[in-house]
């Protein structure tokens, strides 16, 4: 008998793994996929690393993760730029002071302040996306950046959804256009399928393996660590909780001189174009992919509605002692790659107290 069942062999599965077979315990993970690695999984192209599931930067301003990160793999330094395509313009992202040059031919962090505060909507207490964001920056950085690509993203109007997703957009008063305020930046010198095998080593791992809620997982293990959609793990029984999928159209030998290619315009149907030859500083190997949102696939981002929210408070009200729900998916938050190794950490702390088992 085991005594944990880890399903998902994503970044929190495979990170709680390590930490409880290094802490004495018997532990299998199972996938339905036929690889490890989630959605971080790496594949090559000639040799060069690229996501097969999107474009993954690692960044975190926690030491304790950064250092947990350094004992399974080897990183590249890194700073992640974005450029911006609207309406046949190329703009700087995030919005800096080149932004701001851009537009209005602004060139001083003061002459920037007094042009937004003259811009923005004065709305005291915005309590969406939109209303948010025009009181942040007004109508025209508002359209130009954030409107079409925020409705293609998660297929609905932006005043529908949280003021909160705002929090992942900055907006700097200086030239800096660098993506993350982070203090560790970096990328996977050989991928992150290499980080996966090496977290995963001596790990009883099954792939291809579809999990159920049924006794039998039960009888041959103490405990679950469910990883996969909460809502999954109860077959929908109380309905489902919205998630967004990506589609990739992969594109060899292309490479937009960028990392990350933004398209705002809410008639093109894809987000982005990451090149990945970019985040390895190359142009010997070009590889590119556009990434399209939808409404069905493999889940990648919950859908931050109060309606989603208070379904997933029902399911989580439904969890016993012999289960624990984390990860992206089972506790339906949008949270980064660090923050899963922080979630992971935290959780094998609280299980080593536990003396259940």
């Amino acid at each position: 008998m085991y005594d944990y069942l880890i399903v998902g062999a994503g970044i929190t599965g495979s990170v709680i793994a390590r930490l409880l077979v290094d802490s004495g315990f018997k532990v299998k993970v199972i996938d339905k996929r036929d690889h490890i690695g989630g959605n971080c999984y790496t594949d090559t192209y000639e040799g060069l690393p690229y996501c097969k599931y999107g474009g993954h930067i690692f960044h975190t301003s926690n030491k304790e993760v950064w250092d947990f990160a350094n004992k399974y793999s080897e990183w590249n330094q890194y700073q992640h730029k974005i450029v911006v395509s609207h309406n046949n313009r190329l703009l700087s992202f995030p919005i800096n002071l080149m932004t701001f040059y851009q537009l209005w031919r602004i060139k001083t962090p003061d002459e920037a302040r007094a042009k937004i505060e003259k811009v923005r909507h004065k709305i005291a207490n915005p309590i969406n996306f939109e209303e948010k964001a025009l009181s942040m920056v007004g109508s025209e950085i508002y359209y130009t950046f954030l409107y079409g690509y925020t409705k293609k993203q998660w297929n609905r109007e932006p005043i529908e959804l949280p003021a909160s997703l705002l929090s992942r957009v900055p907006i700097r008063y200086s030239f800096d256009d660098n993506y993350y305020n982070d203090k560790y930046q970096a990328i996977p010198t050989h991928g992150y399928t290499k980080m996966f095998e090496n977290l995963l080593n001596g790990v009883d791992v099954e792939l291809g393996v579809e999990f159920k809620n049924e006794p039998y997982w039960f009888k041959e293990h103490k405990k679950i660590i469910f990883t996969g959609p909460i809502d999954e793990y109860y077959g929908h029984y109380l309905g489902k909780l919205e998630y967004r999928s990506l589609r990739f159209e992969w594109m060899p030998g292309i490479d937009t001189g960028a990392a990350t290619v933004n398209f705002t315009d809410a008639n093109i149907p894809y987000t982005r174009i990451v090149s990945f030859n970019n985040f390895y500083r190359t142009d010997a190997v070009k590889f590119s992919m556009k990434e399209f949102p939808e409404s069905e696939g493999e889940p990648f981002y919950p859908v931050n509605t109060e309606p989603n929210q208070a379904l997933y408070k029902q399911y989580k009200s439904l969890a016993d002692s012999r289960v624990v729900f984390c990860g992206r998916l089972g506790t339906y938050k949008y949270i980064d790659m660090d923050q899963a190794i922080g979630m992971a950490l935290s959780v094998v702390k609280r299980e080593l107290t536990n003396e259940s088992i």
